[in-house]
């Protein structure tokens, strides 16, 4: 794989050696809204929500929906655009729910997911008319019911199952095990009880299954199996269920080294898999939701970041400082998570020196890419790290009282800014003054 392909679609290099980001220079981006930047081709998200969309309906014999994993990441405008591309959304606290409706978002095409929902978040979402509540444990059943109750209304609510699976992804990643905080595992004695209470429950109507086996995944067959195993649970119901929800978590490529797996071969193989145990056990095709998140959005999302102060130390390492770093991508520290980089304004120079590029910030972790071969890097020069539109500026922080980057939307011939750079002023907008004696 070429570097450039990790990049949004139609990304190149000019006659300049200079990088061009859905039409637009990365040099001029840089310039008129400063570093660090995080931008997002709108083209390129647009192609992903019809990739999904058309891959499921060509893939799966029944209904299906796409919803985004709002958590990957989530504006206001981005949000607009998912609706507009006629996708459902998920969301997983009443900020995130509190966003969505503010961008118009239609409530009925929500999910509502979370393994803490506070009373103030459940009410907002019943106020708001949200699609689906997502169980995730008892307490959260006994508070919902006490909730419908009062209010004298039925809503309609998917259990999240913990399919027990390991799958084979970094621990914090993991999120169908056995040890899990997520869900109810899948043969355990607490969902038994759940479902029998939701079999004629007066205000809370089962509607469906969900699971989510983790994150970056890779292996399809583990996709596979989780969906089987919603399935095989609904067949133990001895009754059909309407949706069937096997999440999310297809991998994404950070590296050149990575592989790619295409969204529908992910498709083909998780449906067969619903078809096949639907078959087995002669139940109807339920309604399929898909979530994507980073496999949606990733390739969206460029990150540009000025180079600074260097520091080389003979026969062990040469370090590159950026402006920005753990703050905005705390990924490689969290995670150990690898990214690749390409020096913007001569991205057509060969990498002539290997380099670390570390973060601004007060952590000796705060590494954003290792060993990576580049171009001599000089302070000024532009560095471009693709694949951060997820789960980079959710994750961000004001660490070491730094402002958190501006965003900017890439359009054919045009640019926006959809979200401002934060001002040291907004660094201290929540702090009260007290009387001191």
């Amino acid at each position: 794989m070429h570097i450039l392909e990790l990049f949004p679609a139609g990304t190149r290099v000019d006659e300049r050696g200079d990088l061009i980001l859905g039409g637009h220079r990365a040099g001029a981006l840089a310039a008129e809204y400063g570093t660090p930047l995080y931008v997002f081709d709108e083209p390129t998200l647009s192609a992903r929500c019809r990739a999904y969309r058309d891959a499921w309906a060509q893939a799966y014999p029944g209904s299906s929906r796409v919803a985004y994993a709002g958590k990957a990441y989530l504006n206001v405008v981005l949000a607009q655009i998912i609706h507009r591309e006629g996708l459902d959304l998920d969301v997983v606290s009443g900020g995130e729910l509190f966003l969505a409706l503010q961008a118009g978002f239609p409530p009925e095409r929500i999910h509502f997911h979370g393994n803490n929902k506070s009373a103030a978040e459940l009410a907002l979402a019943l106020d708001a008319g949200v699609g689906r509540l997502v169980v995730d444990n008892l307490d959260e059943l006994r508070q919902l019911d006490q909730m419908t109750a009062a209010r004298g209304e039925r809503v309609g609510v998917w259990i999240r199952v913990s399919p027990g699976m390991d799958a084979h992804t970094h621990a914090y990643n993991q999120t169908g095990a056995v040890d899990s905080k997520f869900g109810f595992l899948w043969n355990g004695p607490a969902l038994r009880e759940v479902l029998g209470r939701l079999q004629a429950h007066p205000h809370l109507r089962l509607v469906g299954l969900h699971a989510h086996v983790g994150s970056q995944i890779w292996d399809l067959s583990l996709l596979a199996e989780s969906a089987g195993r919603l399935v095989d649970l609904a067949a133990d119901l001895g009754r059909p269920i309407e949706e069937l929800s096997p999440g999310g978590g297809l991998a994404v490529p950070y590296t050149t080294d990575d592989p790619v797996v295409p969204v529908s071969a992910c498709a083909d193989r998780v449906a067969a898999a619903i078809v096949e145990r639907c078959r087995r056990h002669r139940l109807p095709l339920p309604r399929v939701v898909v979530e994507p998140g980073r496999s949606l959005i990733a390739q969206a999302g460029v990150a540009l970041y000025a180079v600074g102060a260097r520091k080389s130390i003979p026969g062990t390492r040469e370090y590159v400082s950026l402006d920005g770093g753990m703050a905005d991508n705390i990924r490689p520290a969290l995670y150990n998570a690898r990214y690749s980089a390409l020096l913007a304004n001569q991205a057509d120079r060969p990498g002539a020196q290997v380099v670390t590029l570390a973060g601004r910030f007060c952590e000796s972790g705060d590494v954003l890419v290792r060993d990576v071969a580049l171009p001599p890097l000089e302070p000024g020069d532009l560095v471009a790290i693709p694949m951060v539109g997820a789960y980079c500026l959710p994750l961000a922080s004001n660490y070491n009282l730094v402002p958190r980057p501006a965003v900017v939307l890439l359009r054919p011939g045009r640019t926006d800014l959809i979200q401002r750079r934060e001002t040291w002023q907004d660094l201290i907008n929540r702090d009260q003054p007290v009387a001191l004696s």
